[in-house]
């Protein structure tokens, strides 16, 4: 009888426990999407998204370094925005700091750090690098994500990422 009953004791307070911290997530993600809200001053930019890797063959690729001089990495949250958009995002030059967007499409949102600009397709206003976008293109079957909203952040002080 009394295992029984420390039995059912120790399952109330585990699902307390797990219940707790699942509140205290969704409190931190909801402050952090509202911060994310609060710090984007400029107007979002609206227009596709496709991706780029420069270690695969295309005409269009650039080389392995960015316009930041970061090096391409597929698996960090980053990604090119057009040449004439270069302003929007602080220049986007050599040895400039990386700058930052909230970036909405497809039913999600994700800060994404803005190192590289490129000549992209007309009507494409970001490409993403592969890890960018298998968040919001999980099969990468789609190729271009059309409407995708573009809020530069103001603040070097970001995490990239999901919201």
């Amino acid at each position: 009888m009394m295992f029984r009953l420390n039995a059912a004791i120790c399952g109330a307070v585990m699902t307390f426990v797990f219940s707790s911290v699942a509140m205290a997530q969704n409190e931190i993600d909801e402050v952090r999407s509202n911060a994310v809200v609060a710090a984007s001053s400029r107007a979002a930019i609206i227009g596709a998204a496709s991706t780029y890797n420069p270690y695969r063959p295309g005409w269009r690729e650039g080389g392995v370094n960015t316009a930041s001089g970061e090096r391409y990495d597929s698996s960090a949250w980053t990604a090119a925005i057009k040449t004439n958009l270069r302003k929007e995002f602080g220049g986007v030059r050599y040895g400039a700091s990386p700058k930052y967007a909230l970036v909405e499409g497809a039913g999600k949102k994700a800060i994404i750090k803005i190192n590289d600009v490129g000549p992209l397709t007309p009507g494409r206003i970001i490409d993403f690098n592969e890890r960018t976008m298998r968040y919001f293109d999980p099969s990468m079957q789609r190729g271009v994500i059309d409407g995708v909203k573009v809020t530069p952040l103001s603040g070097d002080d970001w995490t990239p990422g999901p919201v």
